[in-house]
Parts: C-alpha cells; sequence; structure tokens
C-alpha cells in the first residue's frame, strides 16, 4: 500500500497557504514566548534542588531525587515538544536557490554519519552524477532528511540498512530514504502525516507531518511505501528547476 501526500497548487494557493503558515509561526511565538520561560525557570530550580540532594544518604531524601529527576524528565519531554511544534508551524516562507540535492544528501550522510554509528546503522547512497537541479530551501530540505533519518533509526533500534537514491523522470526530480525497520501496518501508514499523531511513547507526532510541510511548500509530493517486517520507503518528488 502506498500513502501520498501531494500538494501541486496554484500561486494563488500557496500564497494563502504562506499567509496561513505565517499567522501559525506568529501564535507559535507568542506561545514560545509563554512557555519557554517559566519552563526555564522550573528546569533551574529543579536541577538546583538535585543537585543539594545528590548526597544525600536517607531514604527520604533518595525518593524525593528520583521525583526530581522524573519531573526534570517531564519538562525536557515538553521543551523537546515545544520546539518541534515550533519548527512544525515555522515552514512556509522559503529561501529558495537552485541546488544540486545530491550535494544536499552528501553533506547530511557526512554529518550524521557519527549518529548512524553509535545507532548501528548502515548507510548506503546511490546519487547519479547527472541530477538536475532544483529550487530548494537548504536548511529546510536539511531538516527533513533529518526528520526522516530519526524516523528511521528509530524504526531500527538493532540497528539496520539506511539508503538514500536519488533519479530523474518526466521534469521532476525523486529522493528516495529507505530503511529496513520493522515497517507499519496500515492504521499506522493511514496517519503518520496527522500532527501529534505517533507510535513512540516520548514521540512529539510532528517529525513527518513536518517533512511533509517541507516538501508541499516546495510544490513536491511524499509517498510511503510501508508493510510490517518489509522496512519503509519514502519518496520525495520536486520540480526540477526552471532554465531561462
Amino acid at each position: 500500500m502506498v500513502v501520498q501526500s501531494q500538494s501541486l497548487l496554484d500561486d494563488g494557493e500557496r500564497q494563502r497557504l504562506r499567509d496561513q503558515y505565517s499567522e501559525i509561526a506568529t501564535l507559535a511565538g507568542g506561545l514560545a514566548h509563554e512557555i519557554k520561560n517559566p519552563l526555564s525557570t522550573i528546569s533551574m530550580n529543579l536541577e538546583l534542588m538535585a543537585e543539594d540532594l545528590a548526597d544525600a544518604d536517607s531514604p527520604r531524601d533518595h525518593r524525593l531525587l528520583t521525583k526530581i529527576q522524573s519531573v526534570q524528565t517531564e519538562c525536557r519531554q515538553l521543551d523537546e515538544i515545544l520546539n518541534a511544534f515550533l519548527q512544525f508551524a515555522r515552514v512556509g516562507e522559503l529561501d529558495l536557490v537552485s541546488a544540486d540535492l545530491n550535494d544536499i544528501v552528501r553533506k547530511f550522510i557526512d554529518f550524521y554519519g557519527s549518529n548512524a554509528a553509535e545507532a548501528q546503522l548502515e548507510i548506503r547512497s546511490h546519487l547519479p552524477s547527472n541530477l538536475p537541479p532544483v529550487l530548494l530551501d537548504r536548511s529546510l530540505v536539511r531538516q527533513a532528511l533529518l526528520n526522516l533519518a530519526i524516523n528511521a533509526q528509530q524504526a531500527m533500534p538493532q540497528g539496520g540498512l539506511l539508503e538514500f537514491q536519488t533519479y530523474h523522470r518526466e521534469g521532476r526530480v525523486f529522493l528516495e530514504v529507505i530503511d529496513s525497520g520493522g515497517g507499519m501496518d496500515e492504521k499506522t501508514r493511514a496517519k503518520m502525516f496527522h500532527a501529534f499523531f505517533s507510535t513512540k511513547a516520548a514521540g512529539s507526532g510532528l517529525g513527518l507531518p513536518t517533512v511533509r510541510k517541507i516538501v508541499e511548500a516546495h510544490n513536491g509530493s511524499i509517498t510511503c511505501e510501508s508493510e510490517p517486517g518489509q522496512g519503509t520507503r519514502f519518496t520525495i518528488s520536486l520540480p526540477m528547476a526552471t532554465t531561462k
């Protein structure tokens, strides 16, 4: 089964979506300010309390330290969710340049290599030299690659194979990100691009929705092929840069 998210929009529709994204980003910035300041104060005081109890000997103090550490974990999780939401909300305004997608993928693989090695992931790439240029926001595409790589790594907790492949046909450039993980069932595939949906207890549920928004902001599409026990393949399709 293939799950697809596609957005081939006219200029007016894209501008309307950009305006909506901009409004959401403004609201998200205000929300971040209201939450991050008290959250930072709470986290700082929890750290000071944990330091005071670090050398404590009494069972009561040990129990209190355990509770403090539990609250610290929840604060860190809240901060990660907030940052993921801000990332999700701010997608929309692009700094487009004509770029070689292969070059961005290579640089990302170099960046992610140490994480992959630590997670016992083997990375393979198949990047043909004749790939046409595309109009890209480099930082956003790099973020999309990172989100897809993290998603793949989480699907392979015992290690596995992560592949990046590019090719072109019929005026479009394609990027495939393939993992050898456990795959997804039909229910998960149907919801994976929904904001805040996650199969992981500590997940924000915004990684793949953010990828979708980045791809659609580039007037592209993303599809997913996955079956339980068969791994997962994400395919991103982007328009070639027009030549004058």
